[in-house]
């Protein structure tokens, strides 16, 4: 009898279970494919599951009503109740938006939620995710949510690991929150919010379990606590990419120390050592990076007791010392980069095969490469370039390294040698060996899968071999044999290749005509001598075209205006001649036009304003015959103008347009025509003149990695050509025009000018006075003109001045003293007659302030100044008057009253002396007339 109820009962429980998860099946199954049809599939989507090797798979594809829902793709269901607890749609390709009403928040058993990796188009984090009382593990990651995370998150108090990180930059935590978020979810092991923007120092309430933390690129600033190094169960610590963080290493033992595996602090500064406490205290680390960290003194010898490390990453810094002994050898390294420091000495031997890559660029790393580098056969990178390693390097080092897929040993002083006429591995893709004393290219021949080659400034001769071209046709992308002794180049059969740099050689003949793929053509420094064939318009892809310093001669190709992707365009010093190409189109992306030195004539077209991204125009020394192109000025981005040595005439007048040339920081219009007065309404537009910006000291524009702007500035008296254009030489050269009229004193607001030059025209008129508030001008040319009255002694607060030209205008008075006054010549005032003080003349006609008797009591140092000036006044009215004057000062006790006497001797007779010298010059021109 009990047995048979016992029966009965466990029936009816089965029952009434089976009932119970039925019902709840049927409202998730209608939940979940609701919630599936508020998505469509993108299918190009792509993201952080390739990063990490995952795969995109729509696992919403096998969601239908013929399996239970508990059956699909992603879900899991509760083997006794029934209900969803947990839903994986990461990496699912969803494409949508997940609102408050949303059928999602109707599983409100969820234990685990993974939405990571999709696109639901900028939508909110909703504060309905608040609501799931069950969940533990939440990821939202790389999901394209944006706005503000919402508070209510910080109420899943059950959470262990919380995944809310973007490579998108689109969310926001306030400071408030993210201490909320701390304080409430005291469960916490896992919370990665990388890429979210905090704006926030680093809270002291984590919780105690955490074994992830990671805050990378976060916008935090501060200092971090001390507290974080000493989280007991700690695995992964990711602060990395907040450039205003602060901190430094703890002195003792970290609490963290025996779990910790991952850590990362890149760009954190740290301003410290690395103390030896790493190596003995961090022995479980995996992975150790702390790029940027303004790290300094030697790498600590206890680093070598890592024996667990498979990737180290300390480059960017300022180590120096050698490489601690042992630490290319550790067991477990695959990857060490310590480049871009200051470390020194030689490398020693490798004895462990477990290095995969070696990255050692921009040290002072010196002595012969060892030998066995040839035993490191799982080696794929190996960078070496920019050290001073020595002697040869024969190629047959590397033929065993058969994963070898970069080689650069780039720029040190070594030879690379083939003694035995082996070639490198099949498996390199790239190669840099720039300067390396290369002369043939033979051990290049089983080298098929190059698509980077950096062959320059070596000692290659005639030219390239068929086979060699043979070899590259089907991969190389990027090609460097610059700066060799090459003599000829018929034709470039390489169909993919984006970049071509033949600079710097020997050159002859026709200009080549790259593949119409190219991006990037660079051939100056040759001595190419015929026409452009029109066959360069087929070239639509080109981004910059650098053809300087040959001897090309006919017209410029009308085509080149019309190429969108072009960038630069760089055509001086050849011998073209005809007319400026008219076809600048309006989608033009033209940012550097360069045909200084050519035979150029015409008027400067205007489609030129069609160019709106143009930063640098150089048309200087050509045939250019035309009025000021004011129409210029309409380009926002304009920063150097140069139209020297042309027949450019005519007065200088501006638009009625407000925003003139705002960013213009050179502009040279010397060697021409131009008339009337000085253009006050063109500098009163220059903005970028008129404020001083200090980070602009070390910025520039024009110029990357292939191609560096230049121009020709007169600064200090010489010639000099400034490349990659710095703001720092901010100009104005308007020198050799027939300008008249005043200066205008609007000038004195320019006052980011480093170099100023009006001279040899037909100005007169005071020097204003506001000129003196040019604080940062090293170079001051107003000679050559009709100018007067005095220099202003404003003048002397110039400390940047380093070069002063004055000379020839009609100036008088006083030369003001002090500061980069005392270093002035003569020639920086002369022909100004009127002009007195040093360096012209010792004395100035100083009254000196006489109260009283003198009392015969007069200084030392008084006395010797005295004596000086009467020797001085010797020297230039004669031997014997000079003797006589330092005889009766002394022997009178009273020289001052008698000194302001001699001064104007002194300027009578020196005066006279120079009348006489203009008299002579005078007569010898006639003469030669």
């Amino acid at each position: 009898m009990g047995y048979a109820v016992i029966m009965l009962l466990i029936v009816f429980l089965c029952h009434e279970v089976s009932s119970i998860s039925i019902l709840p099946h049927k409202h998730q199954t209608i939940s979940l494919l609701k919630f599936k049809n508020t998505f469509t599939i993108d299918p190009s989507a792509s993201g952080v599951c390739q990063i990490y090797g995952q795969k995109f798979y729509p696992k919403t594809s096998s969601w239908n009503t013929s399996r239970d829902c508990c059956s699909w793709d992603g879900v899991v269901c509760d083997n006794i109740t029934g209900h969803v607890i947990e839903l994986d749609l990461g990496c699912s390709r969803l494409f949508g938006t997940i609102d408050s009403n949303s059928s999602l928040f109707q599983l409100s058993h969820l234990q685990r939620l993974d939405l990571s990796s999709n696109n639901f188009d900028n939508s909110q984090i909703s504060p309905e995710f608040g609501k799931f009382s069950s969940l533990k593990h939440l990821d939202l990651s790389d999901s394209y949510f944006s706005g503000q995370i919402p508070y209510e998150v910080s109420h899943l108090s059950k959470l262990h690991s919380l995944h809310l990180s973007t490579i998108h930059n689109m969310l926001r935590l306030t400071t408030h929150d993210f201490k909320s978020l701390l304080q409430n979810l005291t469960q916490l092991r896992e919370l990665d919010l990388s890429g979210i923007n905090i704006s926030s120092t680093i809270p002291l309430n984590f919780s105690s379990h955490l074994t992830t933390l990671s805050l990378s690129e976060t916008g935090l600033y501060g200092i971090i606590p001390e507290t974080i190094f000493h989280l007991p169960d700690l695995e992964t610590l990711f602060l990395g990419y907040n450039d205003h963080l602060n901190g430094y290493f703890p002195k003792t033992k970290w609490n963290s120390s025996a779990y910790l595996t991952f850590l990362n602090l890149n760009y954190v500064n740290v301003s410290d050592n690395l103390p030896e406490s790493f190596g003995y205290h961090l022995t479980s680390l995996s992975s150790l990076e702390l790029v940027y960290c303004n790290l300094r003194g030697p790498i600590p010898e206890s680093l070598s007791n890592l024996t667990r490390i498979e990737y180290l990453d300390l480059q960017y810094n300022s180590l120096n010392g050698t490489i601690p002994p042992g630490m290319l050898s550790l067991p477990s390294l695959n990857t060490i980069d310590l480049s871009f420091n200051h470390l020194s000495g030689p490398l020693e031997d490798f004895k462990s095969n477990s290095l995969i890559r070696i990255y050692l660029v921009g040290n002072q790393l010196q002595g012969h490469l060892p030998h066995s580098i040839q035993n490191l056969v799982n080696l794929t990178d190996l960078t070496l370039s920019f050290n001073n390693f020595s002697g040869r390097v024969d190629v047959s080092l590397f033929p065993n390294l058969k994963q070898l897929s970069l080689l650069s040993l780039s720029y040190n002083n070594i030879s690379l040698t083939n003694d035995n006429n082996v070639t490198l591995p099949k498996s390199l893709t790239m190669l840099e060996l720039a300067a390396c004393e290369v002369k043939e290219l033979k051990f290049l021949k089983s080298a098929k899968k190059l698509w980077l080659l950096d062959l320059s400034n070596n000692k290659i001769q005639g030219r390239i071999p068929d086979w060699a071209w043979s070899n590259w046709m089907s991969s190389l992308r990027d090609l460097n044999i610059s700066h060799n002794m090459l003599t000829s180049v018929d034709s470039i059969p390489l169909p993919l290749a984006d970049i071509i740099d033949l600079r710097s050689n020997l050159l002859q003949g026709s200009l080549p005509i790259p593949p119409n793929s190219t991006e990037y053509f660079f051939i100056s420094q040759n001595n190419l001598t015929e026409e452009i064939p029109s066959s360069i318009c087929n070239l639509t892809s080109l981004v910059m075209l650098d053809l300087a310093r040959n001897n090309l001669k006919g017209a410029i190709p009308q085509c080149l205006g019309s190429i969108t992707a072009l960038q630069v365009l760089d055509m001086r010093l050849n011998n073209l001649s005809g007319n400026i190409p008219t076809t600048f189109i309006n989608e033009s992306s033209l940012s550097s036009l360069n045909l200084h030195g050519n035979k150029l004539e015409g008027k400067i077209p205007q489609s030129l304003t069609n160019c709106k991204q143009l930063e640098v125009l150089d048309l200087g020394d050509n045939h250019l015959n035309d009025t000021f192109p004011v129409w210029l000025g309409t380009l926002p981005k304009l920063k150097v103008l140069s139209l020297r040595f042309n027949k450019l005439h005519g007065p200088i007048r501006t638009s009625r347009i407000e925003n003139m040339f705002p960013e213009l920081r050179i502009i040279d219009l010397s060697y021409n025509a131009f008339s009337g007065n000085l253009p006050s309404s063109l500098f009163q537009h220059l903005k970028a003149m008129r404020t001083i910006n200090p980070s602009m000291g070390t910025s520039r524009f024009g110029g990357d990695r292939y191609y560096q702007d230049s121009i020709a500035v007169v600064s200090k008296g010489f010639e000099r050509e400034i490349v990659r254009i710095l703001f720092l030489y901010t100009t104005i050269d308007l020198s050799n025009n027939t300008f008249e009229g005043h200066i205008p004193t609007i000038m004195g607001d320019l006052i980011a000018l480093r170099v100023l030059n009006i001279s040899h025209n037909r100005l007169e008129g005071h020097i204003p006075p506001s000129l003196g508030r040019l604080s940062l001008v090293e170079s001051l040319d107003l000679s050559s003109n009709h100018l007067v009255g005095e220099i202003p002694a404003q003048f002397a607060s110039l400390t940047y001045l380093a070069v002063l030209n004055l000379s020839y205008n009609h100036l008088e008075g006083c030369i003001p003293q002090g500061n980069q006054f005392q270093t002035f010549e003569n020639n920086s005032y002369e022909g100004n007659e009127g002009l007195r003080g040093f360096p012209v003349s010792k004395s100035c006609g100083t009254t000196y302030a006489v109260s009283g008797q003198l009392d015969g009591e007069e200084s030392n140092s008084e006395f010797l100044s005295d004596f000086r000036k009467a020797a001085l006044m010797g020297y230039g009215s004669g031997l014997c008057i000079g003797i006589s004057i330092v005889y009766f000062m002394m022997s009178t006790g009273k020289p001052i009253w008698f000194a302001r006497i001699i001064v104007k001797l002194e300027h009578k007779i020196m005066m006279g002396r120079r009348k006489k010298q203009r008299r002579q010059r005078n007569c010898r021109r006639r003469n030669n007339h």
